[in-house]
């Protein structure tokens, strides 16, 4: 997020100094223009960390629902070696979405319960969803698809969390 609040807190500096440049006349003074523009800047430095907070908030919140729903899962082992993720793409409701692919090793059928975190360009958790791929036939493959609770913004990347096959 922070390279999100850079870019928005340089776009209003830029605008501010626009301002304070061309919006000057004798009555408001210059002095009175660089108030101006310093109050914009500050006002515009909240609303970005504020934006940035509210997607850190939602970030957390899907980590916690995920959590939640991998406890439910009974009796799972660790399959986070048996999961593959494609190259996220975004899909006609400009979600983010991946194709998740499990691996049954195992010698009777299993499902799996996938967790895959989105994450943007610096690391930062975006999204968080949990995947389930039922029924997967021994020794075969199952696929299955994660989409983002939200429309993402910029380059985003995708991590298997946690896995557990069951």
């Amino acid at each position: 997020m922070a390279g999100v609040r850079g870019r928005g807190l340089a776009g209003v500096v830029m605008v501010a100094l626009a301002m304070g440049v061309t919006g000057c006349s004798d009555a408001d003074g210059p002095s009175a223009a660089a108030s101006k523009a310093a109050s914009a800047v500050a006002s515009a430095g909240a609303v970005v960390s504020s934006a940035a907070s509210e997607a850190s908030d939602a970030a957390e919140s899907a980590a916690a629902v995920a959590k939640d729903k991998l406890s439910e899962v009974k009796d799972g082992v660790d399959a986070k070696d048996e999961v593959a993720l494609g190259v996220p793409a975004k899909d006609a409701d400009g979600r983010t979405t991946v194709s998740v692919t499990a691996k049954n090793s195992d010698g009777s059928k299993k499902s799996f319960a996938v967790q895959v975190d989105f994450k943007d360009e610096g690391g930062n958790l975006l999204d968080t969803v949990v995947v389930t791929i039922p029924d997967v036939g021994a020794n075969a493959t199952g696929e299955g698809t994660a989409r983002s609770t939200h429309t993402l913004s910029g380059t985003v990347t995708a991590e298997t969390g946690k896995a557990l096959r069951y």
